[in-house]
């Protein structure tokens, strides 16, 4: 079981919006089995991770249904991403 690098990191909000950036496949799985929950996404990210663990995918693969996963959950970061509760913050004084 070797965790390998992600080409490029996935960054995921945590807690009440502090960012933590996942740079390998092991990083990801760990994640996504922490994550409270039990959605077919989170499922499916953890299924992906472990195939990528022992090699049966590769890294960017279990990459993709990962940042599948933390999209649909709202914790992807993306380039110049504000924090959701900060954001929901600012939008209620506008």
């Amino acid at each position: 079981m070797l965790s390998q690098a992600f080409e490029k990191p996935v960054r995921v909000w945590v807690g009440l919006g502090f960012p933590r950036q996942l740079n390998t496949v092991a990083d990801a799985y760990q994640f996504a089995v922490d994550w409270c929950g039990n959605s077919p996404e989170q499922k499916a990210a953890i299924r992906a991770c472990k195939a990528a663990l022992v090699g049966d995918v590769d890294p960017e693969t279990a990459r993709g249904v990962f940042v599948a996963f933390a999209h649909k959950k709202d914790i992807l970061i993306e380039d110049g991403a504000i924090p959701p509760l900060a954001e929901k913050a600012r939008l209620r004084h506008i």
